[in-house]
């Protein structure tokens, strides 16, 4: 029985090594560059310690983006085609959307059920989602939601006002993440949480918890990306659980008070709260607690730390470039003079150099720094020999893009002038996706828009910025982020 045994696992063996060598000959079975892999973590060796993933993506992106439209690479035992032609791009985006339009990110319904949201679910599950979900980002319901973000505003400048009466010197980076955190439990949640005057209040402390985790478990995320199977088997959890019971205890909450008071507020829990009572043909059950709270948790994924990390970058870029800031000063009062004085949703819109200075942000500093999507059929790519095979994962690498120099010269420099009217009207138009593109883009842009010119409003108009500081990027955050806080001296005015 001992020899059999050990006669059976070496066989075991033998077979998983020829396995994870016909897996990781895939690119160069088929003619594609790509980076010599190694077992078993393809070319994910040293991430997390050497660099970031999309720092490596950059890497490659340099090395291959001459040699043809796309090059491949391997996260663990899975091939990845990473796209580098922007014509290839825009085909995959939009001309063959219907064949590209899963992005193949992990969700787990029953196990994990804050993933079964907008950002993950594929087919017809996400278009049907969509469709429901998107009167809520209109500019009409922008336009509704705007004096709730700007109440947060005044409250963020009053206690920044307080905060620089004991130091000239802030950490913005934490005091951006409780401004976004108060706007997006006020809109989605439809609670107070009032975490700028109280750093310790409990949905800043979950939402706090979650984005740790997220930013600390590349290999663990990365793993249960491309083993999704498993991960489901190993009950290994996106969100965890205890994050999980809150943000559905607190839907809960509000919508069992809001219909028992009759309580409307035209936020996003009203909408919710319509298609979980709309029960037709196509939606026979309504909408479950459970569903209303993973559609309200895409704020927390897309609203939380990627608008607070796009302003502190954008205020780090300012205060090292004081003639912008000038100018962008100069800028906010004089359209704020040409509306009487009175802070709108019209008057934002009229912002034309606050839109360049930020776009310049995203631009420089990608925090989404890729997208992915899923292949659901063979496609013979134009052009080309090559055939991407139905399940792979299709990679575009946005930081690597938005950082080369023969489309963005001098990339290191933040420069926002680059997104004039003229410039932008040189460039192609998939050079720039700060929100993706085609019908699969960010459904909730105008909304980050929108806090995130609050909040810089806000604060131009009342403080000057300075710093030394010299940021780092994190190499373990799988969102683009800056290694430590973000320290500035501020002064009022």
């Amino acid at each position: 029985m001992w020899l059999i045994a050990a006669l059976f696992f070496v066989n075991f063996l033998i077979l998983a090594v020829l396995y994870a060598k016909k897996k990781l000959n895939y690119w160069k079975d088929r003619g594609v560059n790509h980076e010599k892999p190694s077992f078993p973590f393809g070319n994910l060796r040293g991430l997390g310690k050497k660099e970031g993933l999309s720092d490596l993506q950059m890497k490659l992106y340099e090395k291959f983006k001459n040699k043809d439209r796309y090059f491949g690479m391997y996260m663990f035992l899975s091939q990845v085609l990473v796209i580098t032609d922007l014509d290839l791009l825009k085909t995959i985006f939009i001309k063959d959307f219907q064949n590209f339009n899963d992005r193949g990110l992990f969700h787990n319904e029953k196990g994990d059920p804050l993933t079964k949201n907008l950002s993950t679910v594929d087919g017809k599950t996400w278009k049907k989602i969509r469709s429901k979900l998107s009167p809520t980002f209109t500019s009409a319901k922008m336009k509704t939601m705007f004096p709730i973000v700007q109440k947060v505003g005044n409250e963020f400048v009053d206690v920044l006002k307080e905060m620089l009466s004991k130091n000239s010197e802030i950490e913005v980076k934490e005091l951006l993440a409780r401004f976004t955190t108060d706007v997006i439990g006020t809109c989605a949640f439809g609670i107070e949480c009032n975490s700028l005057k109280d750093p310790e209040a409990e949905f800043r402390l979950h939402g706090k918890k979650f984005m740790h985790d997220f930013n600390t478990r590349t290999i663990s995320l990365v793993f249960q990306q491309y083993f999704q199977k498993m991960a489901r088997l190993l009950k290994i959890r996106f969100v965890n659980k205890e994050c999980t019971d809150y943000f559905i205890r607190i839907v809960r909450e509000t919508v069992q008070y809001r219909e028992e008071n009759n309580v409307k507020r035209d936020d996003f829990m009203d909408l919710l709260i319509d298609l979980k009572n709309n029960r037709n043909g196509d939606n026979p059950e309504g909408m479950s607690i459970e569903e209303m709270s993973a559609h309200s948790f895409i704020f927390i994924l897309g609203g939380f730390e990627t608008s607070s990390s796009t302003m502190g970058f954008m205020l780090h870029e300012l205060a090292k470039n004081q003639e912008i800031q000038t100018k962008l000063r100069d800028h906010i009062n004089k359209v704020l003079e040409d509306h009487g004085g009175v802070i709108t949703y019209e008057c934002m819109k009229a912002m034309t150099y606050l839109e360049q200075v930020t776009t310049e942000t995203l631009r420089k500093y990608p925090i989404a720094p890729q997208i992915f999507r899923l292949t659901h059929e063979d496609y013979k790519v134009p052009g080309s020999k090559l055939v991407i095979e139905k399940g792979t994962n299709i990679l575009i690498p946005v930081r690597a893009i938005h950082n080369d120099a023969d489309i963005y010269p001098n990339p290191e420099v933040f420069d926002p002038e680059r997104f004039s009217p003229e410039e932008m009207a040189k460039r192609h138009s998939q050079s720039f996706l700060g929100f993706g593109d085609g019908p699969r883009n960010c459904i909730g842009s105008r909304f980050a828009k929108m806090q995130i010119f609050v909040g810089i409003v806000s604060l131009i108009r009342n403080f000057e910025f300075t710093t030394n500081e010299t940021l780092t990027i994190s190499k373990t955050a799988l969102l683009l982020q800056s290694e430590g806080g973000i320290h500035l001296q501020m002064k009022a005015l």
